[in-house]
């Protein structure tokens, strides 16, 4: 026999021999169960340490000077193309009247007749189908009294009967239907007018713009500023034979990168509280009015916000704001990371004509005349930013910890249920042999 180790006396799990062992029925059965027990929690905790979890944060918003976008598809069904404007601007001074560059316009057919497309466009600046490159080379094109644009085809020269609109909106002049102006009259601007007057027009498209408090809107006529006033040439909005009107639908605007599908598949289709601004408030908004001169606006709260998947520290490589690179490349990572933002909105209607809102039950409330018709969006940036970091439910330490309560615990009450069931047992046989 081995001699003892100064370590005996410290024990804690004496062992008792063989023979001094009885094992009963009710014993083994009070095993399998525990070992089924055992294995259901186990199981149960292994779970809930695979579980992933969505924590969100608060913080400061640090990022004020950074660049964010804007996507937007909007349909005027009773407004054509040629008319609608997009114009941005904000607090830094920066203003870009009619957006030429990553916006669509799409021509749709009368809304009578079921307002299906009848031919997209991409804007950008100095497109092939307005270079007038079957021009003579020397030919330079009369602007007609105003400066010519900075950013013509030809320095110094109006080739195009755009560019003669724009040399008139920056000398903050009507423009009308372009008649007695050579290029117009050479591109039949007037009967392009008349032929689209009945149709529809879709934007849609993204929008960059600094991280400030802004505003974009969509509104008829070439665009200008005159003094601290945008101004807009509303002539051939207000002279149509047809009646225009601002009905439109907003079928989709956000800000910033929309979160993946994959994502909530993954989570669920639960109401999770990071995943209220996946779902805007804008979509499928539609207004309707009669009237000419109407103006829709929108003010708009948006709120910084971030998502970080499980495991996005070990492949962070920040957030690299490139202003050169293509526009809905800001805001994801090659991580799974995401920067976007959430928003909530307040809408408000008014006609241009004045008057007050007794149609709506309102009659205290009263419009001032004058105005611009048109939709207007203006938002204001949150300096509180929104963090949504996925973690996992429970630590792997706290895993191992679970199972060996789970272990230790069932085999307890076990132990306690199967010395019960031995000593009733014992008791009733004793009390059974006195009987006889």
């Amino acid at each position: 026999m081995a001699g003892k180790s100064r370590f005996t006396r410290l024990d804690a799990f004496t062992k008792t021999v063989e023979d001094a062992r009885i094992r009963t029925t009710s014993g083994g059965i009070v095993t399998i169960v525990s070992l089924i027990v055992v294995l259901f929690l186990s199981w149960s905790e292994w779970r809930e340490y695979r579980r992933i979890v969505v924590h969100p944060e608060l913080v400061v918003d640090k990022g004020r000077g950074e660049r964010m976008e804007i996507h937007l598809n909007i349909t005027f069904p009773r407004v054509p193309c040629e008319l609608l404007t997009l114009d941005v601007m904000d607090v830094s001074g920066e203003q870009q009247h009619g957006v030429q560059h990553g916006v669509t316009k799409t021509r749709l057919r009368p809304w009578e007749e079921g307002g299906g497309d009848i031919d997209k466009k991409e804007l950008a600046l100095h497109s092939i189908e307005e270079s007038a490159t079957h021009l003579d080379p020397n030919y330079c094109g009369s602007c007609y009294g105003a400066n010519p644009p900075p950013n013509a085809v030809k320095p110094g020269c109006c080739q195009t009967c755009d560019e003669v609109r724009e040399a008139y909106a920056q000398a903050a002049w009507a423009f009308g239907r372009g008649e007695n102006i050579e290029q117009c009259q050479r591109e039949h601007y007037a009967e392009r007018l008349d032929q689209q007057r009945r149709e529809g027009c879709r934007i849609e498209g993204g929008l960059r713009v600094n991280k400030v408090v802004g505003n974009f809107h969509i509104a008829p006529g070439k665009s200008f500023s005159n003094g601290n006033m945008h101004v807009h040439d509303l002539k051939n909005y207000w002279e149509s034979p047809v009646r225009h009107t601002f009905t439109h639908i907003i079928h989709h605007l956000r800000f910033g990168p929309q979160l993946p599908e994959s994502l909530h598949q993954k989570l669920g289709n639960k109401a999770l509280p990071w995943s209220n601004h996946h779902v805007n408030p804008l979509d499928n908004t539609h207004q309707e009015t009669d009237e000419v001169n109407f103006s829709y606006m929108y003010f708009i709260k948006i709120v910084p916000t971030s998502y970080l998947p499980l495991g996005w520290e070990k492949t962070w490589d920040q957030f690299r704001e490139q202003h050169h690179a293509e526009l809905g490349s800001f805001g994801t990572s090659a991580d799974g990371s995401v920067e976007t933002h959430q928003y909530s909105v307040t809408s408000h209607r008014r006609s241009l004509s004045g008057g007050d809102d007794a149609a709506e039950g309102h009659s205290e409330r009263l419009h001032s005349k004058g105005g611009i018709p048109g939709v207007f969006f203006s938002y204001d940036i949150s300096p509180m930013k929104v963090i949504n970091r996925e973690e996992r439910a429970k630590s792997f330490l706290g895993f191992l910890a679970g199972l060996c309560a789970i272990v230790g615990g069932t085999l307890t009450v076990a132990a306690a249920i199967d010395r019960a069931l031995f000593e009733g047992t014992v008791r009733l046989k004793k009390l059974r042999s006195k009987d006889l």
